[in-house]
């Protein structure tokens, strides 16, 4: 018996719980990637599996559908993982170890992979089921979305008939997302010299932090670790003579930083330790309605790296202080919805350089253009160099929609209710999708899942329930 063997819908949580059991965080797709190719020959289903892994799986149309339009279903295989500071779970070699608390599913010491284990799952589901009627179906299960989209930016969909598309990857039950913000990251790269300097060698913290989605949770007020370092750095070097050894901050692009780490050496340990202390309290009283705790820790330790130079250390807390994070935009058409912001993601210190990873994100894509140009200019002025690895458009939306309006009347049959129509700040594949078929007609939904990209993650079981039904019920009107 499976940990979610009695919740229903059975089919969609099955699938799950075996998505679960893979190893499957991004770039590492290969065993769920295998398990989908599985799937499709056991059914005797036609598949095709390209090089980076990605998976197409098509499927006739149920009987009385044959003249129905054909559509796809769309999910990614891959998931970000996220550990509690405790968990030493490889999940590079094994799956997780979920769990189910009243209506809700997690993972201990982990992400739940929810986002898009999921979708991924509720696809196979209709893949499964002879009893569903629908029209033709084309299932396409993309690799490394987590990681800046690359599966569907290699994809090759010259064999793909259809021209409406679910996306199973939204995170919020009732919403129909129609259109979604474009990315562009940006890696700024600052070399530094190193020179012997006499001081205590201090290991520098700052955790504690909740962290999140850097496209769901950028407008919740939430600390960026890696901003904060800078501001700490910045106190102390105004309270004593300061080097830095090394920093680092942040574990993937598009998830707000939850830790921060520095070596350093000091001049003045008891200057250094006080302006640590009352800079703790200061931040969780401005941090206090986003942020559960705030902790600044400032302790002796050792270290075989030599301190970067006066000059380097400088233009490193600099950049770390002033580097721009968080909303830049709000949208004034659509209320409530962030039209540009940027993570300041990751930093981490190579032999010589600090190297900076920032995601930016805008349904604007000349504001996007502007705000990594600011990111690159203060770089550059700091004697630096930028790049910019990646980046994407934004996914329009389309006035006129006969999915949507399939979808909704399906909607109101599943919940008696209008659906909410929406914009959504983070990114989507349906933006690339929408690209290279320009004809396009997509729709973005999924059950509720709470704090994605972090150890928290839940599922809710009745939420997927409903997504199901209103799935299928959007399938069977399609004709």
């Amino acid at each position: 018996m499976g940990v979610l063997s009695g919740l229903e819908p059975k089919a969609v949580f099955a699938f799950f719980e075996d998505l679960c059991a893979l190893p499957h965080g991004s770039r590492h797709t290969r065993p769920v990637s295998d398990y989908m190719v599985a799937f499709a020959q056991q059914r005797g289903l036609k598949y095709r599996r390209d090089e980076v892994n990605n998976v197409i799986i098509w499927k006739d149309a149920a009987p009385g559908y044959e003249d129905a339009p054909a559509v796809m279903l769309q999910g990614h295989m891959d998931m970000l993982v996220e550990k509690e500071h405790n968990c030493t779970r490889n999940t590079e070699e094994v799956g997780l170890d979920i769990f189910v608390a009243g209506d809700e599913i997690g993972a201990r010491g982990t992400t739940l992979g929810a986002d898009d284990g999921i979708g991924v799952a509720m696809a196979l589901a209709v893949l499964d089921d002879d009893q569903l009627r629908h029209g033709p179906l084309e299932c396409v299960f993309t690799v490394d979305e987590e990681v800046g989209m690359q599966g569907v930016r290699a994809l090759d969909v010259s064999d793909l008939k259809a021209r409406y598309m679910i996306n199973l990857d939204s995170l919020e039950e009732r919403v129909f997302t129609v259109s979604c913000a474009g990315s562009t990251r940006v890696v700024s790269t600052l070399p530094v010299k190193r020179e012997p300097f006499e001081g205590t060698v201090c290991a520098l913290m700052v955790d504690g932090l909740v962290g999140g989605h850097s496209g769901e949770d950028i407008h919740r007020g939430r600390a960026n670790a890696n901003h904060l370092m800078g501001r700490v750095l910045t106190e102390l070097m105004d309270r004593t003579e300061l080097r830095l050894l090394t920093v680092s901050g942040g574990a993937k692009d598009n998830t707000i930083p939850r830790d921060a780490a520095a070596l350093i050496q000091v001049k003045d340990l008891a200057a250094a330790k006080a302006a640590a202390q009352a800079l703790g309290p200061i931040l969780e009283s401005e941090y206090r309605a986003a942020e559960s705790k705030v902790r600044v820790r400032l302790f002796p330790t050792r270290s075989h790296f030599v301190a970067m130079d006066e000059e380097s250390t400088r233009r490193a807390a600099t950049f770390l202080f002033c580097a721009p994070n968080g909303v830049q935009m709000m949208s004034v058409e659509v209320p409530g919805l962030v039209q540009t912001s940027l993570n300041f993601a990751q930093v981490y210190t190579e032999d010589d350089d600090v190297v900076a990873r920032f995601m930016i994100r805008s349904s604007i894509n000349s504001q996007a253009e502007e705000t990594a140009r600011r990111v690159m200019a203060l770089t550059r002025a700091l004697g630096g160099t930028a790049t910019i690895p990646s980046s994407y458009s934004a996914w329009q939306y389309r006035p006129q929609s006969h999915l949507r309006d399939v979808m909704t009347d399906a909607f109101r049959t599943v919940y008696g209710i209008e659906p909410r129509i929406a914009a959504q700040h983070a990114s989507l594949e349906c933006g690339i999708f929408s690209g290279k078929i320009p004809d396009l007609d997509c729709i973005s939904i999924g059950p509720d899942v709470i704090n994605v990209h972090t150890p928290r993650e839940r599922l809710k079981v009745a939420s997927t329930w409903r997504t199901w039904a209103l799935l299928r019920e959007t399938l069977r009107r399609l004709k």
